[in-house]
């Protein structure tokens, strides 16, 4: 338990500082232990990476006891504060969520407001605030500064669910923040303008996904800072950069007809 305290309260620190964060999105012990020889100290772990990486599929199709046990190898092999995307919580109550997240070593998790086990609708904005909360009290009943990274994908719904998805986002992200998310998360922003709304909404930091070698639709890494991002992720970004990458260098050994 000594080392899993040591380990959140760094997370919760660096979340507080003011920095900008940039936490790699891995999958197995190799590709933690490459983001870690490569400097980092903060690693996320992406459901969709591990789902390709295990032959699965994204949207809580995976057997969250596998899913916790590869979360366990990958902080026994680098020691590092590391964040787990649990979706939308696999059906779990939050208090339960909270305790085995903390067993496996984790120190954070992404928590969605997509609920793939009931045909992958959107929580109210009330309801998802509630779970937030709850897992917020959860974690601090059992002692550990847990870092919530609260996810909303009213962007990514689109117009087809909400007049205005950024508004509703916005919305979605400031109750997060209330109820207890230490970092907020609105996927699919692809604009400067659109994360400087996001950034200019909350006090927490502000999640973007960017690609490890195109960055983000708002920019560059220089640029996301200057728009006040304080953390990134590669969701599976970077597992998939990786396959095209060896994919267009292996196809040079196959043999001619």
């Amino acid at each position: 338990m000594a080392g899993l305290l040591s380990r959140t309260e760094e997370l919760a620190q660096e979340h507080a500082s003011g920095k900008l964060l940039v936490m790699p999105t891995v999958w197995d012990v190799f590709s933690a232990n490459v983001a870690a020889e490569a400097g980092f100290s903060l690693l996320t772990i992406g459901s969709h990476p591990v789902a390709d990486s295990i032959g699965s599929q994204d949207g809580e199709k995976m057997d969250f006891a596998q899913y916790l046990g590869i979360a366990r190898r990958i902080v026994d092999a680098v020691g590092l504060p590391v964040s787990v995307d649990v979706e939308s919580g696999y059906g779990l109550a939050p208090d339960e969520l909270i305790n085995r997240l903390l067993e496996a070593g984790a120190s954070g998790a992404n928590i969605e407001d997509s609920v793939h086990g009931e045909g992958g609708r959107l929580r109210e904005r009330s309801e998802h605030a509630d779970y937030i909360a709850a897992a917020r009290q959860a974690a601090d009943e059992a002692g550990v500064p847990f870092v919530i990274n609260g996810r909303t994908d009213a962007v990514k719904a689109g117009t087809s669910m909400f007049a205005d998805p950024l508004e509703e986002a916005i919305a979605r992200i400031k109750l997060m923040e209330q109820a207890g998310a230490r970092s907020v998360y609105p996927v699919a922003l692809n604009s400067a303008d659109q994360v400087a709304a996001v950034v200019q909404a909350v006090n927490v930091p502000v999640n973007v996904t960017a690609h490890p070698v195109t960055g983000h639709g708002a920019g560059d890494l220089p640029a996301l800072k200057q728009l006040g991002v304080r953390r990134v992720s590669f969701g599976p970004l970077w597992q998939k950069w990786l396959a095209e990458v060896s994919a267009n260098q292996l196809v040079s050994w196959l043999s001619p007809a």
